[in-house]
């Protein structure tokens, strides 16, 4: 299995060669589709740390008024994620279409996003976890960084224990143990990370009141009439790794407590991680009974007419921070990396 860096190393090289060859012009027409989901999670200055495994998480204001401005050179129409399965099923237009979706709920979206999106006159989607906004909830992932970002030795449960002194001995660890609990429940994913988190010297679950939108928050946002909110479960599960029950409350309650709060109505929802170990037809099914209009994944692709049979799958394309280049934008949006990862095939809903 290839290591996270060399992937990157390799989508970087992959990227460049789509620029450098005007694939991503004329390959487009065929590879884009009716349009393109793209899905982001932090938009906020300033550098990168040496240690930062979570980057691919983040990117630049600069770097989303870049990708709105290409967007816009190339032609796309910026619509809601309302407006998606009457797009799909409508005769095809000439022009692809993109829909601008934010994970999690992050005060950097209003605090950085918004002012960007409100001079390209954009609308968005803001999917909310609840535990999130109440100020609880695990950001688990935030969590392992910032435990090893303290220590100078990784203990795992096992007994071994990983170096942790430089930049690179804690990538190398943070990549270790993450793929190790990614692997294996999500109990003893979170049980791990707790006990890391305590021998860094804090406690697990505060994260969520320095980085989230509170109620307060998300209310005076959701007044603003170019954003949707959607739910984005209770406490950020991979929900494939559960029984059924406990998956349907997780997006119903997430629903209705969101409705509660904002007083309005919620139409969408947004996986928790939302690759295939984390979402599949179980939950594509799930979302449906209760209702919801569109439900959107992490598997990577542009949308097709075939979507329109299959809106509680739909795939997006995460704009990466470990690749804000107007090369990988350019490849990212004509949908051509996509023919190879999805080998050929329009629907990945399986």
């Amino acid at each position: 299995m290839l290591s996270p860096r060399t992937r990157h190393r390799l989508f970087r090289a992959g990227f460049r060669a789509i620029a450098a060859s005007g694939a991503d012009r004329w390959l487009a027409p065929a590879a884009r589709g009716r349009g393109v989901i793209l899905t982001f999670h932090h938009v906020r200055p300033g550098p990168v740390p040496g240690f930062a495994p979570n980057a691919l998480l983040s990117i630049t204001p600069a770097f989303l008024d870049r990708t709105l401005g290409l967007l816009t050179a190339r032609g796309f129409d910026l619509i809601g994620l309302n407006r998606v399965p009457e797009r799909l099923a409508a005769p095809e237009s000439k022009k692809p279409f993109a829909v601008l979706t934010f994970d999690d709920g992050y005060r950097d979206n209003v605090e950085h996003a918004r002012p960007v999106l409100a001079r390209h006159g954009a609308p968005w989607t803001l999917f909310v976890t609840s535990d999130f906004a109440d100020g609880r909830g695990r950001l688990w992932w935030l969590e392992l960084e910032r435990a090893i970002a303290r220590l100078d030795a990784v203990p795992l449960a096992s007994g071994l224990i990983l170096p942790a002194r430089t930049d690179a001995e804690k990538t190398a660890a943070f990549e270790t143990v993450y793929r190790s609990l990614r692997a294996g429940s999500e109990a003893v994913l979170l049980d791990d990370i707790a006990r890391l988190c305590r021998e860094a010297g804090f406690e697990p679950g505060g994260l969520a009141r320095d980085l989230c939108l509170t109620w307060d928050a998300l209310r005076a946002l959701a007044r603003d009439p170019a954003v949707t909110i959607g739910a984005h479960t209770l406490s950020h599960p991979m929900l494939a790794k559960h029984e059924a029950g406990f998956a349907e409350r997780e997006m119903a309650e997430s629903r209705a407590r969101i409705e509660a709060e904002l007083d309005r109505p919620v139409h969408h929802l947004s996986y928790p991680v939302g690759d295939p170990t984390s979402a599949g037809p179980r939950e594509f099914g799930l979302a449906k009974k209760l209702g919801f209009a569109t439900a959107v994944t992490t598997r990577p692709g542009h949308l097709f007419t075939e979507h329109a049979d299959h809106c509680h799958a739909l795939p997006r394309v995460s704009v990466n921070g470990l690749h804000q280049s107007d090369a990988a934008l350019a490849s990212l949006l004509s949908g051509v990396p996509f023919l190879a990862w999805n080998r050929g095939r329009r629907l990945n809903v399986a």
